[in-house]
Parts: structure tokens; C-alpha cells; sequence
């Protein structure tokens, strides 16, 4: 399916961040804007399907955190690749490649080094997976860090980048073609008026302060057999975790007379949620997925303007942090998905209020 500027691309005004005072949200992303859960995947698909020179090379492939996550996993999924996503989170004693994102509202990147030096030498090539390319110089960043790691190695390591959205200039695009760097991408983009699309934006948008109040979920449900995407991931494993996820809430949860479901997820974690919502649109319900974020972005009651609601919350997981999450719907019942190791009170409390404004059943699925 064809995709043009226009359906992928509304563009949002950041709070107080000078280094870039617009986002690019992308309407069937999943992550800020509501949206159907089977289209979401099928587009990442697609992603998957421009890749097909690197047909019969051993791939992984690196989803961006945060919004990243889900597509790069669905690309990986399609072509039966390895994954392993960036993260932001605290990944303990693991050592890590550290890398900056600097436009970012959350600059500072991770990725687990110690599993990349147990399969480096088995695989032909890595592919980045992103939503959008702007400049192309977080992806330089890291592949300079790792090509200096790996000199070594007797066959050097091969790079790409697909992403949905590619803003590039030409003469950051011949810097990859010089570097032989696979650049494939949905939707070329052009980033000139985007900020000042974004200056003209009213602020005048709800916006709903945190409420840890304490409050209950309609159930808190734990569902076993977790896969962190955060180390190196063998998707077929990931793909019946998830199947194995969605089972467990069946088993647990009756949607019987609940045609309308909301799923969200929590920060870089999204896929999950994105498949549970595509099996229950199999099964006939009416589903939306979006997630949390750590981006402070202004709304407005303007209809053009993608954003319209905000609400202030706690992490899930790190209580020092604020996270939001965007206008929230009525549904017939509210499923939150998340993989927060030992998840914040304040920070569920804060998202069970907010998510109460609109919904009376709302339950919490807990994936361990």
C-alpha cells in the first residue's frame, strides 16, 4: 500500500525543548494517537517487505527506543530475523553501548554490548528500525562506536536503516552512501516549515495535572513468560510469548459484551499490546492501542492539531520520572499492559486516574 507525507505525518509542538520545538507524530504509529492495532503492525510490515535485497544474510535488527520498539520487533518478526531494541531503562550490571539521541526530550541511548559480542560474528548485517530519520546522526553514532569495537573482526559489519519516515538531506544521505549504508524507508519527508507549523500552534489544549491518589485497578492480573526485548531476542520465541500472553488474558478477563477495548502500553513497551489488540480485532472487537511516553508535548483544542488532552503522570518505572500519556477515549474496558519490573505504586496510581476520567473497568496485566 502506498503512503504519502500527509497520512503519516501530523506535527505536534514540543514543551520547552530548544534543540527542536516540533515532533513528528504519526498517526498510525501506535505510540501518541489511538489507533487500530492490525494497521499499526501491517505497516511495520511493509517495512519488512523493502528489505528483501538482504534476502539469505544473517540479520539483527535494532528497534529505537521509545517509539521505535514495535516496529523494529515486526520487522524482525517478518523476516524471521534476530531483535534487540535501545533502551533508556537501567540494565543493571549488563555492559552497554552508550549513545546520545540529541534532539530528544530523553538523550541518553543504551544497548546490551555483551550480547552483541555473543553473535557478532554469526550475523552479515544490522538494520536500524526507526519511525523516523531526521538527520541520520544518532544511527552514525552508534555504528561509529561499534565499527571502532569491532575493527577486528575478520569481515566487517554491514549496516542499514528502514524507517517509516526519512527526512534526510541529499548530503547527509551521500554520507551514507559513502559509508555504505542500506537507507530504505515508507515516506520521504521535507522538514522545512515543520517548525514553524509548530510555532503556530495554540496552546490551549486540557491538560490534567498527576493524581497518585490511591486507587485499584479493576483486577491486577500477572501473566507469566516474559521475553525482554532489551537483550538479544530470537522472535520466533517473542511471536508464542505473545500468543502465550493474549491466551493467559482470555483466560483471565471476559470481554463478553465488550465490543469497544482500549490497550495501552507503557514506554518502550509496545509490542505486546500492539499483538494482544491485533488478535482481539481477529475475534471482532473494536480495539485501539496507544502507550505512555516520556514526551512533554503542548496540546491544543484546535481539530487539525493532533493532540488535544494531556495528562502528567508518574513512571511505571522510575517514581523520580514524568511520563504522559494523550487523549484518552471511552471504552467498554481499558487493558494495561506493562513490563515494569517492580512497578511504581504512584505510577499505576497516576495512570488508573487518569484513565478512570473516561473508564469505570479498567484492568492491569503485569507481564513477567
Amino acid at each position: 500500500m502506498g503512503y504519502t507525507e500527509n497520512d503519516l505525518v501530523k506535527i505536534a509542538q514540543r514543551e520547552n525543548n530548544k534543540k527542536r520545538n516540533y515532533l513528528v507524530v504519526n498517526p498510525m504509529q501506535g505510540k501518541h494517537i489511538p489507533v487500530s492495532p492490525g494497521k499499526a503492525l501491517q505497516i511495520f510490515a511493509e517495512l519488512a517487505n523493502l528489505l528483501g535485497e538482504y534476502q539469505g544474510e544473517k540479520l539483527l535488527i535494532v528497534g529505537f527506543a521509545e517509539t521505535a520498539t514495535a516496529i523494529g520487533a515486526q520487522v524482525a518478526i517478518t523476516l524471521k530475523a534476530q531483535y534487540i531494541q535501545t533502551t533508556r531503562e537501567d540494565m543493571g550490571n549488563a555492559a552497554c553501548f552508550n549513545f546520545s539521541e540529541e534532539h530528544s526530550h530523553a538523550t541518553e541511548q543504551k544497548l546490551v554490548k555483551e550480547d552483541l559480542d555473543r553473535v557478532i560474528g554469526q550475523i552479515d548485517r544490522i538494520i536500524f528500525a526507526e519511525d523516523e530519520v531526521t538527520t541520520g546522526k544518532t544511527i552514525l553514532n552508534i555504528i561509529s562506536v561499534m565499527e571502532k569495537c569491532y575493527q577486528d573482526l575478520p569481515e566487517k559489519i554491514k549496516f542499514s536503516v528502514v524507517s517509516l519516515l526519512n527526512g534526510m538531506t541529499e548530503e547527509a544521505l551521500e554520507i551514507y552512501r559513502e559509508r555504505n549504508i542500506g537507507v530504505h524507508y515508507l515516506v520521504k519527508t521535507q522538514h522545512t516549515d515543520y517548525h514553524r507549523i509548530a510555532d503556530r500552534a495554540v496552546n490551549d489544549g486540557t491538560y490534567y495535572d498527576k493524581n497518585v491518589d490511591c486507587t485499584k485497578a479493576t483486577a491486577s492480573i500477572a501473566a507469566e513468560g516474559a521475553v525482554n526485548t532489551r537483550r538479544i531476542t530470537d522472535t520466533v520465541e517473542y511471536t508464542a510469548a505473545c500468543e502465550s500472553l493474549y491466551d493467559q488474558m482470555q483466560g483471565k478477563i471476559s470481554l463478553s459484551g465488550r465490543e469497544k477495548v482500549l490497550i495501552l502500553g507503557t514506554e518502550e513497551f509496545m509490542f505486546p499490546g500492539l499483538y494482544v489488540g491485533k488478535r482481539l480485532e481477529e475475534m471482532g472487537h473494536l480495539v485501539r492501542f496507544h502507550a505512555t511516553t516520556r514526551s512533554p508535548i503542548n496540546v491544543s483544542q484546535d481539530e487539525a492539531y493532533p493532540l488535544h488532552e494531556r495528562y502528567e503522570l508518574d513512571s511505571l518505572y522510575d517514581g523520580e520520572r514524568n511520563t504522559y500519556v494523550y487523549d484518552i477515549g471511552s471504552y467498554d474496558i481499558v487493558l494495561v499492559i506493562t513490563d515494569a519490573p517492580a512497578v511504581e505504586e504512584q505510577g499505576v496510581y497516576s495512570l488508573l486516574n487518569a484513565v478512570r476520567k473516561k473508564n469505570k473497568v479498567v484492568y492491569l496485566i503485569h507481564w513477567r
